[in-house]
């Protein structure tokens, strides 16, 4: 009777074929795999000249300059007091309360000459306010 220990061998798992099968289903995939072209929709987008002035009756533009000075609809007010600014605004208001003030004030102008001009929109009634601004894209060229 042998009854040596016999040295058992450990199964061993060889991954290499597995590997090959995998590479060569990933490669079929990418050979018959068809990339289609999506169609691109053809427009014909409106055209608009942003040169010409429309007549607004509802918008009063108030421009600040950077040293301080108002200009309402392209009219210089004479002082800088608050309640001039809003006997200014009230005359250009053409649509009454509805009219809306847009601030387009310089990028240098003080805090103070905006809140200013908000001021004087609230004394004349006018309580829609906005603000006017560039896109990026327009800073840039400048």
């Amino acid at each position: 009777m042998n009854f040596r220990h016999r040295v058992r061998e450990e199964p061993e798992i060889n991954l290499i074929p597995f590997i090959d099968v995998l590479l060569v289903v990933l490669i079929f995939l990418m050979l018959s795999t068809t990339y289609s072209k999506f169609t691109e929709l053809q427009l014909t987008l409106p055209v608009a000249d942003a040169e010409t002035q429309r007549d607004r009756p509802k918008e009063v533009l108030v421009t600040v300059t950077s040293d301080g000075v108002y200009a309402v609809n392209q009219v210089q007010v004479a002082s800088r007091s608050v309640d001039d600014l809003a006997a200014a605004l009230l005359a250009s208001a053409k649509a009454g309360k509805e009219s809306v003030v847009i601030i387009s004030a310089d990028a240098n102008a003080k805090h103070q000459d905006v809140v200013t001009v908000m001021e004087a929109a609230r004394r004349s009634g006018l309580t829609q306010i906005t603000f006017a601004a560039q896109s990026s894209t327009q800073a840039g060229t400048r």
